[in-house]
């Protein structure tokens, strides 16, 4: 099959939006007469008056439990513990200083998803610009509105404690006292450790998720070690009984540690709204053998391997660049990314700032197959989600064949790509956070395949009586 490089322009939006425009140029305007309008705004005005001691803005909208509720079809009950503001919605209070790199208070709105991106019609919006460190948001959202939710404690097999330590942790990494840097983590743990419930298996059935990276939360003892800003939460003994979930697992030591998506862009209301989606890329048109989405990095072994896929993609007329420059907004645009992968069979998967990157999760969104360059970056991370054999749904180079990439992918046959696509597109479910305020949504998600997981793993371990 030739390549050319060209750009085909994908629709990855379904018609709505262009009916409902068609369609508003026909609605009559509503006339109001002014006497009728004088007395509207009056009536308004004297409810907002008698409402506003009651009332005041919210940082983040806060999703209300769905009209059409889910039924609990799994074997578990998860509890949610009611902790003190301090540590999750009073940290959105200051959310210009949640991350010492850009303002987070577009991307902790919506609980977590961010700004939309496209209405589609109703109140379906399935497109936000999620920021790519706050799953513990969405995961807390998700699990409040989860039908397998319970209120009696006697009655759940975990407890989730919804602490926001990874909006927490990098509101802080320039914290050179690091007794303060520690101190609301510290907090946290002696908070939860006194409850009636953490004595039930000594914290070993709790549970904490954060969108952030294991290293975060494990700075090292040996003071010749650079200080990267990370505290010691997951280095606390009564964490290390607890089962800890972030976006990457630290490989070698993280037990207790179990690795959870990236949140990408999509997060559907229905099962209809996600089966649509995975169509859709069966059917999408991918005129480039390969593609890129990424800039160089600082550090010997990080710059080499970046710097390598930069040049053969530059180099080759089948694969497509969207190189991410200092200052540039082209890798910033949700859109642009995804367009870029959806045009593309492969999509190279090279070690981010650490062993993994959101950007692997927007490329199985985007029915791309991924290509690794180290086991770090899914293999070791992400056990719950991946099917057993890897090749079915991915290619792995190492220094080797990753000096020939365009030769190596063009050896793969094209009844091989087609599998290992449809394996990719068939993991998206489970792979994407749902809406919060889902409806008649019955594929498992990101968030239902850890719960599940954990709670098997708690009812295999001792519990002892309070």
């Amino acid at each position: 099959m030739a390549y050319n490089k060209k750009h085909v322009k994908i629709n990855l939006w379904s018609d709505t939006e262009e009916k409902e425009k068609k369609y508003s140029r026909n609605r009559e305007t509503l006339k109001l007469t002014i006497p009728s309008l004088l007395l509207f705004c009056s009536i308004s005005l004297i409810f907002l008056i008698l409402l506003s001691p009651f009332t005041s803005p919210p940082q983040t909208t806060s999703f209300a439990a769905s009209s059409l509720p889910r039924t609990c079809d799994q074997d578990f009950t998860v509890y949610v513990y009611d902790l003190p503001k301090e540590f999750n919605t009073d940290l959105l209070q200051n959310c210009r200083q949640l991350n010492i790199y850009t303002d987070m208070c577009p991307h902790v709105a919506n609980n977590g998803l961010g700004q939309p991106l496209h209405r589609g019609g109703g109140d379906s919006e399935t497109w936000f610009a999620t920021h790519q460190f706050i799953a513990e948001m969405i995961f807390h959202a998700r699990v409040e509105n989860h039908p397998c939710r319970t209120w009696e404690p006697n009655d759940a097999d975990i407890f989730y404690v919804p602490f926001y330590g990874g909006l927490y942790a990098s509101s802080v990494f320039r914290e050179y006292n690091l007794t303060k840097r520690d101190e609301l983590a510290v907090r946290l743990v002696d908070y939860v450790s006194g409850q009636r419930w953490w004595r039930r298996s000594n914290g070993r059935d709790h549970l904490l998720a954060f969108g952030r990276t294991a290293w975060d939360f494990m700075r090292s003892s040996d003071e010749a070690s650079p200080d990267f800003g990370a505290n010691i939460l997951m280095q606390m003994p009564r964490v290390v009984n607890m089962s800890v979930l972030t976006v990457e697992r630290q490989p070698w030591k993280g037990d207790n540690q179990f690795g959870i998506p990236y949140p990408s862009y999509f997060h559907p209301y229905t099962s209809a709204e996600m089966v649509t989606w995975q169509e859709k890329m069966r059917s999408v048109e991918r005129p480039h053998l390969f593609s890129f989405v990424g800039g160089p990095r600082k550090g010997l072994e990080k710059a080499a391997i970046r710097d390598e896929l930069i040049r053969q993609c530059a180099g080759s007329s089948r694969c497509e660049l969207l190189k991410c420059e200092s200052g540039g907004s082209r890798c910033h645009d949700p859109m642009n990314v995804l367009g870029v992968m959806t045009r593309s069979r492969f999509c190279l998967q090279a070690p981010g700032d650490s062993f993994t990157r959101r950007s692997t999760f927007d490329a199985m969104l985007a029915g791309c197959i991924p290509v690794f360059f180290s086991p770090h970056t899914m293999y070791t991370q992400y056990m719950w989600y991946l099917p057993d054999d890897k090749r079915s749904y991915s290619v792995f180079m190492d220094e080797k064949n990753s000096t020939q990439i365009e030769q190596e992918l063009s050896r793969i046959s094209e009844n091989e790509v087609i599998q290992m696509k449809e394996a990719v597109i068939e993991m998206i479910p489970k792979m994407t956070y749902a809406h919060p305020n889902a409806t008649n949504y019955d594929l498992p998600d990101a968030v239902d395949i850890a719960l599940e997981a954990l709670a098997k793993q708690a009812k295999a371990k001792v519990v002892y009586s309070l």
